[in-house]
Parts: C-alpha cells; structure tokens; sequence
C-alpha cells in the first residue's frame, strides 16, 4: 500500500518540477517544491524505516509534520487569503504547542497528539475561510480552474478527515474500536492517494496566478 503513495507523491512531484520553470516568477513555485520535499522526505524514511525507527518517530513529530503544516498556514493566510497578520499569530500559536510539553513531560506521543490537535483546529479555520472567499464571487462558477479548490478539498480529506484516526490511535487499536480503527486505516489511506492526485490535478488544471 505504501508503494503505490510513494509512486503517487513522486507523480505529484514530476508534475510540480515540471510545472516549476513556468511557475518560477509566482509564489506557486513554491507548492512544487513542497512536493518535492514530501517525496524525498517519504522515500527516504520507507527506505530507513527499520534501521532509524526512533529517529523516524522524532523526525516526523518535530520537522517532518510542522514543515508541512506552517507551509500550509503559508500557503492559506499569506497568500490566498493575503493575511500575514494571521499567517504569523497561526504559526505562533502552533509552534508554541511544542515547547510546555517538551519541558514538562518529554513523551513524543503526548507532543504528537496535542500538536497534531492545534495544528489540525487552525487549518481547519482557514479552510472555512478559503471556502468563504470562493464562494464570494461568481468564480466559483469556474471552480475547476482555481488551483486553491483542489488543495482545499484534499486537505479537508486528509489533514482534517483523518485527524480522529490519529489523536485517538491508541484507543482504536485496540478491543473494542479495533473494527472502528480498520475501517479509518482503510480511510487513511485512501485519502493519502486522493490528496497527492488532487495537488497534482491542482497543477493541470487550475489557473496559476503569476505573482
């Protein structure tokens, strides 16, 4: 299963480099190499799964997900919705998660969970707002070229869909979620796709705009 994601991001990484050299002069270069990144990032821990487990644990909970949140906090306030205001008090707030529960309890999985909780209620917030701002105006009437609506629903999908799958992951594991915990890991993964399919239909189809 894990396979057919990695071959999923690299798509979605190919269509971005490709993408990049006429997005070089807008901000959505940047979204390809955010894709690049996912890729190699992904690549490297499959291969170094084993070997590096409780690296791997850390990696994630302290750069490996907060890159991914904060490019996204980036992405929607900064410049979609062209809020730096927001952008810098959201990336704050989420940051700051991380500093009372390293200094008082140390346990990576207590870090993860109330981190992943903050992270996942601020992007839930600009998501509305970013579904507000498209339904404003009649280009919703053409929102298969606004690159931001594929993103948006990948990441209501993903990042927010799968948010209960992985704040309760230890007590759906076991009896007598464990059924319950199944069919979210069905969930997990097939979101994972959508959302890697849907950035890449982002580059195809969406409008670039060129600032």
């Amino acid at each position: 299963m894990h396979k057919i994601l990695l071959v999923l991001q690299l798509f979605a990484a190919v269509v971005g480099f490709i993408y990049i050299f006429r997005l070089r002069n807008s901000y959505w270069k940047w979204f390809s190499i955010y894709l690049i990144f996912i890729f190699i990032q992904e690549s490297f821990w499959t291969l170094n799964t084993y070997s590096l487990d409780s690296i791997n644990i850390k990696y994630y909970a302290f750069i490996g997900i907060p890159i991914q949140y904060l490019f996204l906090f980036w992405l929607y306030a900064y410049k979609s919705l062209n809020n730096r205001k927001l952008f810098y008090i959201f990336s704050f707030i989420y940051l700051s998660t991380y500093l009372p529960i390293e200094l008082y309890f140390e346990k990576i999985n207590l870090v993860y969970s109330i981190n992943l909780t903050a992270g996942t209620i601020l992007l839930t917030f600009l998501v509305v707002l970013e579904f507000i701002k498209q339904i404003k105006n009649d280009n919703i009437l053409e929102f298969t070229k606004n690159k931001m609506f594929y993103i948006n629903v990948g990441v209501i999908l993903f990042y927010i869909g799968t948010y209960p799958y992985f704040a309760f992951y230890d007590v759906l594991s076991k009896e007598p979620y464990i059924e319950i915990w199944n069919a979210y890991y069905l969930y997990f993964l097939v979101s994972n796709y959508v959302i890697y399919l849907l950035f890449t239909a982002s580059f195809i189809w969406g409008k670039h705009h060129l600032k």
